[in-house]
């Protein structure tokens, strides 16, 4: 102990603020489980980073004190690049406000897949600034989150159940209870479409072809390629063993 005092003032100095800065890192991981339990991945995700911020913030000013750097200096000497960090911030502010409004309201979270404008992806995280999404062809795209509040969102795994619409051309003279029929049996052996809600089956309309049924069906969502899937190659299969044809627009080729 006594060794530890003759050391130089700023070996000393420079030992503390190592401190600090570790205690900054560390403390996060620590105080983690305190303040995300029965919290959201994202919300988890966005605490922590909260947590790390304010600690490295707080152990800056103590480093500041430590080496008696008076703060007033530093921010007059920062003086000539206030009007670009007046502008940053600004940017910069929107868009925190803007992440701790998407964290009260919660229209998404970590794991969601969503639309927004032109992109459409699975939320990889939710920062205090943007919010990261990765698209179905494997890109990455960050949004600010100022835009998610100004932009129109589309939560597609919000609820745990969704509902398919096939929509089926057929021709006029077809019996409509029979294809029904066929297609309740069809949904009612696969165990992943749901019993409640019940299939829906309606004409939504015609055209010089055709008319267009529309099949709807419920799913989880979790499960909706797969059935999709089965439903489709067993409605042909079916459709066609009973003489039923998928009216399909006739196209006549002229030669020159």
């Amino acid at each position: 102990m006594n060794n530890f005092h003759l050391l130089n003032p700023t070996v000393v100095k420079i030992i503390y603020a190592c401190l600090l800065v570790l205690a900054s890192v560390i403390l996060p991981y620590i105080l983690k489980p305190i303040f995300t339990r029965h919290r959201t991945e994202h919300q988890r995700m966005l605490i922590e980073k909260v947590i790390r911020y304010l600690l490295l913030i707080i152990s800056f000013f103590f480093i500041l004190k430590l080496f008696e750097i008076d703060l007033k200096v530093i921010l007059g000497a920062a003086g000539i690049f206030s009007v670009a960090i007046g502008f940053a911030s600004q940017t910069s502010a929107s868009n925190l406000i803007s992440g701790i409004f998407l964290l009260l309201e919660r229209p998404f979270k970590v794991g969601d897949t969503i639309i927004v404008g032109e992109h459409r992806g699975i939320v990889v995280s939710l920062d205090l600034l943007s919010t990261r999404l990765r698209t179905f062809d494997n890109l990455m795209v960050r949004i600010p989150n100022e835009s998610l509040m100004k932009s129109n969102l589309t939560n597609m795994t919000h609820f745990p159940i969704r509902r398919i619409d096939i929509k089926i051309p057929l021709d006029f003279d077809v019996e409509l209870e029979v294809v029904e029929k066929e297609l309740n049996l069809i949904v009612a052996d696969i165990i992943e479409c749901l019993d409640e809600p019940k299939p829906i089956f309606l004409v939504d309309g015609m055209n010089e072809h055709s008319m267009i049924v529309q099949f709807s069906f419920w799913t989880r969502i979790e499960n909706i390629m797969t059935v999709k899937k089965q439903v489709y190659s067993q409605m042909i299969r079916r459709l066609m063993a009973i003489g039923i044809k998928i009216s399909l627009p006739k196209r006549i080729l002229v030669n020159n």
